[in-house]
């Protein structure tokens, strides 16, 4: 694959963890201590229109233990 098509990958895939870690840890801090130390299933789905695209990740991201005020 060209350079051009490995830079603008990457630049999304960035965009993408970033942003999501945000928002799941925006999500945890919401969410409180009813969360803390649990499993939460966690679900990514990947869609690129004009290449009939969809991968999905599946797992598991374990609630914080502390951190979290009354």
């Amino acid at each position: 694959m060209d350079d051009v098509f490995n830079m603008s990958m990457r630049k999304f895939l960035k965009q993408v963890g970033v942003t999501s870690q945000q928002a799941i840890e925006e999500a945890v801090r919401k969410a409180g201590k009813d969360v803390a130390g649990k499993p939460l299933k966690a679900r990514m789905v990947l869609t690129i229109e004009g290449i009939d695209l969809e991968h999905v990740v599946e797992g598991e991201i374990t609630g914080p233990r502390e951190g979290f005020s009354d």
